[in-house]
């Protein structure tokens, strides 16, 4: 059975999160994404996090989770010998995909004017923080100051504490799928109309995206909302988290009907709010044509009650209740196991050289005609250079002039990052 982007090639010159996971998708709905990483490869190789206790050297959980079936070729784009393998893979591309800065991109060549004219059907995808305009077009990002600037640090925790980031980098990886949906628009207009075209996006437009509503809100009724803990600030009523009396959580999103308002209340023993005309419809229960002070009272109570009972208990309640929209709070550990991703196969298993068969986020969309898939493991830094530089029609002795260059280069940048290492640990 075909797959959507069977036979497109994309190239891919990027780092970290926000422009990896663009590739991805593209990689799982049948493209072939050929990643070229510098001599030192993507720094996220690198990036260990907390509480890593895999083998020195095992390639990095973040790297894992978005490069997972793409190809990798190691060349050094500085020299001669890399800008020409790079214009070998652009001449044959469908899509250059990219995370890099202009201004790095203009001094290799690789800014889209130099490139439209060259390969006029060639969809050029860059993405970078702050968007392709104005003074901070240059500024550098990373998925924290891009919420910041957005508003959602300043919205997210508790109005007497200091505002808090969320508990993924939800920017960049949101990001990346605003930069894929760009790519396939312009893939569909290629199609169409005959051309290729530049897509951006940025850090900063996905956090203004992702807050739609909550920005809309603001600029339609100049209201002063502020961050609410665990209940939403654009929210009035019972819509939060609470906490169980075995410091388990549960999120109570909404009450469809009278009955289950009525069940409830009845389990959790607050029969007042079952006679309480202010919470008497799901508009209501929602915050709708309620006070301030109505949302205190509700939520104070409703906090009290959950914390009289197990999760156990509310959970098997709340199943009895199908008109009673919640959700238990799971931890990660939990996501992993959880019966609904392993039902839709949202997670699949990567080998990861050094640590073993390994679980990561698959392919989430699901086509009935032409499904994608996913395309196997993360791969090793320059793992293709060979057959792909060969295809490229490199000779022999280029691609070892490519492979030496870039092994030295690896040697020299590792001696100096020792070096500095042992003259930190002086100090």
């Amino acid at each position: 059975m075909p797959e959507p982007l069977e036979g497109m090639i994309v190239i891919e010159m990027t780092i970290a999160v926000q422009g990896p996971a663009a590739g991805l998708y593209l990689r799982d709905m049948g493209a072939e994404v050929i990643k070229v990483e510098p001599p030192m490869g993507d720094a996220s190789r690198y990036t260990r996090g907390r509480q890593n206790d895999t083998p020195a050297g095992t390639m990095a959980p973040q790297y894992v989770a978005v490069n997972r079936g793409k190809r990798s070729i190691c060349v050094d784009q500085k020299t001669d010998a890399g800008a020409k393998v790079i214009q070998s893979l652009l001449a044959t591309a469908d899509v250059f995909l990219t995370n890099y800065r202009e201004s790095a991109l203009q001094k290799m060549g690789l800014g889209f004017d130099d490139l439209h004219v060259q390969y006029p059907n060639l969809v050029y995808a860059s993405v970078n923080g702050f968007g392709p305009q104005g003074p901070d077009a240059n500024k550098a990002m990373l998925d924290g100051v891009a919420a910041a600037r957005g508003g959602l640090v300043h919205n997210t925790g508790y109005p007497d504490r200091e505002p808090s980031l969320a508990g993924a980098i939800v920017i960049d990886t949101a990001g990346a799928m605003q930069l894929a949906l760009g790519i396939m628009t312009a893939l569909l207009a290629r199609e169409r109309h005959g051309i290729g075209q530049r897509v951006q996006t940025s850090a900063l437009g996905t956090a203004l995206w992702l807050q739609q509503w909550e920005l809309t809100h603001v600029a339609m009724t100049g209201a002063k909302l502020s961050r609410t803990g665990n209940h939403h600030p654009n929210i009035r009523g019972f819509y939060g988290v609470y906490q169980t009396s075995d410091s388990g959580a549960i999120m109570l999103a909404q009450v469809m009907d009278q009955q289950g308002w009525d069940s409830l209340c009845i389990f959790a023993d607050i029969l007042e709010l079952s006679l309480d005309p202010r919470f008497q419809t799901s508009g209501q229960r929602m915050g709708e044509g309620i006070s301030e002070e109505d949302s205190v009272e509700v939520r104070r109570v409703l906090k009290g009650a959950f914390a009289l009972k197990t999760t156990r208990q509310w959970v098997d309640f709340l199943y009895t209740q199908p008109e009673i929209i919640w959700e238990r709070v799971r931890d990660w550990h939990e996501v992993l196991e959880d019966e609904q991703n392993l039902a839709n196969d949202y997670l699949t298993s990567v080998q990861v050289p050094g640590s073993g068969e390994t679980r990561t986020v698959g392919n989430l969309i699901r086509l009935s005609e032409t499904p994608g898939s996913e395309k196997g493991d993360p791969p090793a830094l320059g793992e293709a250079n060979e057959e792909i530089l060969t295809q490229l029609g490199i000779g022999e002795t280029e691609r070892r002039e490519i492979e030496t260059h870039a092994t030295r280069v690896r040697e020299e940048t590792l001696k100096e990052l020792r070096a500095f290492a042992e003259l930190a640990a002086q100090k």
